[in-house]
């Protein structure tokens, strides 16, 4: 048996982690076992044909990296295909409508499947176990059936509004889903009623017993090539075939005398490491936790690296991102002086008027040979489309490119767009403190970071670090949770801001982290994400 722990947003999946650590796994085997159950259990947050990134501090063998399996833009893609179809851009600058919603939902939405490469190279190099004993508790779950949880119902029955493709429509439209996700009555599953998924099953077992070769390259490939080309898919089977992982450096930091790591473009901890800068020139405590003042500081710090990740931050093989300016001290030590000054910063955007699917997922681990394990995988928004057969939903990555051409975040073939998945581990010396992460979309950066504010500047617990009230401010707009008081939101709009009040008392990501004391390890599961944390 392996001391460690797991948080995720799925008890089933947390399980099969904690399981793994039972039977003698490392954390980089927990993370696997918990990422293979999530694609099984909540399979439009996430699934083999997604994306992700994972961070990965492998104390024993003197290895720190981050795994970058961000999905591609298809070979067919190009630049102009549809600069014609804009609606709108997504209110926090997070994708565009299209008419038709040719972006978000149906075959001309999917981006190249990376993360089934990537467990199976992670298992490979750094793991102990076989992708094959990891994917049988996911079979279990795919052939018995997964329970309808709170957030699978709240998510499936929800419209984000402003233009997007209702969820609903990513589980009728394709007649696929619909034998999967829809009753004989025509009505979806609701809470508590148990789903059952026999092509994924069958799926998953034959990747057990074939390798995920079979995935990018034999059976299953040609299945899935032969349902884009009769659909007008733009993915090819060249483009299944050449999918592979890439090894990346950490992009470091430093807040408050920690030191900070956490994941490079086109990944979104450029933008954590700009925001601790900015803040690290205020006394944060003494503003008092969510306090008007407090607010009115950490939005102004959110709204700046939204403008330059929306300006700047794209695929690093396509676009020159300027990261020495951007996470420099002194970049941000101005910055701040224009905070101090009472200068409200300006978010543009193109007929604003949406807001972004947040259809993700993560999984922290840790264990006691001092790995530790961030990992967020995501279909970013679903596609909607399931091969006849195969059981699992292709990620929607598309719908963040941006349809005008001669952009930072344009389409061209073979490019990764920008996602604010941020998997960061804050270290005390050369030791880990804080492992965090979420799913969210743009939320992710403005969750991940309130909860290491948390953490490090007012001392809170994994858990009280990432169940505290949180805002995010990706426009001109301070969204906030139900739990911030109306006294608080009165002060701001006296100030002459703008909020917009959720009706969720936990949101804005759903944020993981594990937190290292004298005592070991403890965890803090986001409430709002149905999920849990739980040590072996």
């Amino acid at each position: 048996m392996t001391r460690g722990i797991v948080s995720a947003p799925q008890p089933e999946a947390v399980e099969a982690g904690a399981d793994a650590l039972a039977k003698g796994g490392n954390a980089v085997d927990a993370a696997i076992a918990c990422a293979l159950v999530q694609s099984a259990v909540d399979p439009q947050m996430c699934g083999i044909a997604g994306f992700g990134s994972m961070h990965l501090y492998l104390g024993q063998r003197k290895k720190h990296l981050i795994l970058d399996f961000h999905g591609r833009a298809p070979s067919r893609a190009t630049p102009d295909m549809w600069q014609d179809l804009i609606v709108k851009e997504a209110e926090d600058g997070f994708g565009f409508i299209l008419k038709d919603h040719v972006n978000d939902i149906g075959y001309g939405a999917i981006t190249t499947p990376m993360s089934l490469r990537a467990f199976d190279a992670a298992l490979t190099r750094f793991g102990t176990m076989a992708l094959k004993d990891l994917l049988e508790p996911a079979i279990a779950y795919a052939e018995n059936g997964m329970m309808v949880r709170p957030h699978i119902n709240y998510f499936w029955n929800s419209d984000e509004g402003g233009g997007r493709a209702p969820h609903a429509m990513r589980l009728t439209k394709n007649p696929e889903a619909r034998k999967i996700y829809v009753k004989s009555d025509g009505s979806l599953y609701r809470l508590g009623e148990i789903v059952r998924n026999p092509g994924m099953a069958n799926t998953y077992r034959r990747i057990a017993r074939e390798g995920v070769d079979d995935f990018y390259t034999g059976q299953i490939a040609g299945k899935i090539v032969a349902d884009m080309d009769a659909n007008g898919g733009l993915l090819t089977r060249e483009d299944l075939r050449d999918v592979k992982t890439n090894d990346t450096e950490p992009l470091w930091g430093e807040y408050r005398g920690l030191r900070v790591a956490t994941n490079r473009p086109p990944g979104g901890g450029v933008m954590i490491l700009e925001m601790l800068n900015i803040l690290e020139n205020f006394d944060l405590a003494a503003l008092g936790h969510n306090s008007p003042d407090y607010i009115a500081c950490v939005s102004e710090a959110m709204k700046i690296a939204t403008i330059d990740k929306d300006e700047h931050v794209g695929d690093p093989a396509f676009v020159d991102v300027p990261l020495e300016r951007l996470t420099s001290k002194d970049y941000a030590g101005e910055r701040a002086g224009g905070i101090k000054q009472g200068k409200i910063a300006h978010v543009p955007r193109y007929n604003p008027g949406a807001k972004e699917s947040k259809d993700t997922t993560h999984v922290s681990t840790a264990d006691e040979h001092g790995n530790c394990v961030s990992l967020t995988h995501s279909l970013g928004m679903p596609s909607g489309v399931v091969t006849p057969g195969l059981g699992f939903m292709y990620n929607g990555c598309m719908a963040v490119f941006d349809p005008r051409p001669g952009r930072t975040g344009s389409i061209a073939p073979g490019k990764s767009r920008f996602t604010a998945m941020c998997p960061t581990i804050l270290f005390r010396g050369d030791d880990p403190f804080f492992v965090v992460g979420a799913p969210g979309a743009t939320f992710i950066t403005m969750g991940v970071l309130q909860a290491i504010l948390n953490a490090v500047d007012f001392g809170m617990n994994a858990q009280e670090a990432v169940a505290a009230p949180r805002f995010s401010t990706t426009s001109d707009i301070i969204d906030i949770c139900n739990r911030i008081t109306r006294a608080t939101q009165a002060a701001l709009e006296a100030r002459g801001y703008t909020l917009r009040r959720s009706p969720l008392s936990y949101h804005f990501a759903g944020v993981h982290a594990l937190r290292r004391t004298d005592a070991g390890w403890d965890g803090g599961a986001d409430p709002g994400r149905d999920g849990m944390a739980m040590s072996v």
